[in-house]
């Protein structure tokens, strides 16, 4: 079975209501994105960063999965499918997909401060002030902000370096080093973008756009790799 390996970013959750920081009315016309992805915008000001994930779980709680994760999940029945995302909800988990690597972390988990290696799963929606990890130190938010280190990158690479197929789905490509991963794809192989806006690239060989929406695009490269239609 061939290795199908999806690289997504915000445009696939967007379809499903979640906010963007890049989108026209999206999260930058309210925040500063350093005061709230940032260690900087934790030390200065760590309720106002608990506030805005809190809003953010709380959303995605609200949230479906859309056209496009079912696609991928349809996939695997013909494809070995491996998903890295650049998206901390779980989206693609709730739409049944087996194989999803985060490369920025996981909104419905929490970080001790102290020690970043004890993850907790939030029940609810919430981080509370007071909430603690067994070691005493207060959480946070288990996500990769700017500045961070990118603990999942060398597991994004093995992947792509193993890839049959590669396909990137809603992702300006501007974010590194997740952007870097395209470069890392054997010599000669299908590259796919599916993306409706105009996105710069670099890549020594073609990439074939497929400029849709992510629910619609992902049928078109459905129908493309199985010869068969999608039943929804």
């Amino acid at each position: 079975m061939q290795k199908l390996v999806v690289l997504t970013g915000a445009g696939i959750s967007a379809e499903s209501g979640i906010r963007t920081f890049r989108d026209m009315g999206g999260l930058w016309e309210e925040y500063d994105i350093m005061e709230v992805a940032s260690p900087e915008g934790w030390e200065k000001n760590p309720v106002l960063v608990q506030k805005f994930y809190n809003e953010r779980r709380k959303q995605l709680l609200e949230s479906e999965p859309n056209r496009a994760h079912r696609t991928l999940v349809e996939l695997e029945k013909y494809f070995d499918v491996e998903i890295i995302t650049q998206n901390i909800d779980d989206l693609h988990e709730r739409a049944g997909s087996k194989k999803v690597l985060h490369l920025h972390g996981e909104l419905r988990k929490a970080q001790s401060t102290r020690y970043p290696e004890l993850v907790y799963e939030i029940d609810g929606w919430e981080i509370r002030e007071d909430d603690r990890c067994e070691k005493g130190f207060p959480l946070r938010p288990h996500v990769v902000w700017f500045g961070e280190l990118v603990p999942a990158m060398d597991s994004a690479v093995e992947i792509s370096m193993s890839a049959d197929i590669f396909v990137i789905i809603g992702t300006s490509l501007n974010v590194y080093p997740a952007a870097g991963l395209v470069d890392y794809t054997p010599d000669g192989i299908p590259i796919y973008l599916i993306d409706p806006e105009d996105i710069q690239y670099y890549r020594k060989q073609d990439i074939k756009i497929i400029k849709e929406k992510a629910g619609k695009g992902t049928g078109v490269l459905f129908e493309e790799l199985t010869g068969n239609k999608l039943s929804f």
